[in-house]
């Protein structure tokens, strides 16, 4: 006797249209988000998408690179820099702590957007920490925790240095490592004594 049981493909994900979009914009950033920080940029579109539970034409739609994409989870990396330097208590040591969070797990996109940084699309980001050292900078300037010697552009420097040497470190050894560097620099960037 012929079963009568038909096998069923699983339902198909009904289409919601552009009303989606920006939901699934903030699935990719953080499927994208996840998957460089546990595999790299290695990883396929399709990861991605897979993972952010969207077709790879609505990843292609929003990032049509992988550069794209790493400027978005920049883009929000810094909205959250940007805010909480805009609260009034947060000094450069604070800064430089998410700063570190935020490179310990993004070495990957680090080193695409360092690949990239002459790029015009690439520029802006550059703006934007300028912006967030400024602010943090003359604050601790005025709060005495900062040399009138120390500019902008020394911070901005230290910075630099300070990731680059997270990117080489192995994951386990970032968080000390950055610690011990950021230290060297906070001395060099006491006030001076008279």
């Amino acid at each position: 006797m012929p079963d009568s049981r038909k096998s069923e493909a699983p339902p198909a994900k009904a289409n919601r249209g552009p009303g989606a979009g920006p939901e699934n914009r903030r699935a990719i950033l953080a499927a994208a988000r996840e998957i460089f920080a546990e595999s790299g940029l290695q990883v396929p579109y399709s990861a991605i998408a897979k993972r952010a539970g969207v077709g790879q034409g609505s990843l292609y739609r929003h990032f049509p690179d992988k550069t794209a994409l790493a400027l978005a989870v920049f883009d929000e990396n810094f909205d959250a820099l940007e805010a909480s330097v805009a609260l009034p208590d947060t000094t450069l040591d604070a800064l430089i702590d998410d700063i570190i969070d935020l490179a310990a797990v993004s070495t990957a996109l680090i080193d695409l957007i360092w690949q990239r940084r002459h790029e015009e699309r690439v520029a802006h980001l550059t703006t934007r920490l300028a912006g967030v050292v400024g602010t943090v900078v003359a604050r601790d300037r005025a709060a005495g925790r900062l040399g009138d010697h120390v500019a902008d552009d020394d911070v901005l420097l230290a910075i630099t240095m300070l990731v680059d040497l997270l990117a080489r470190t192995d994951a386990a050894e970032r968080r000390p490592m950055a610690e011990q560097a950021w230290a060297i620099f906070r001395r060099s960037f006491a006030p001076e004594r008279g």
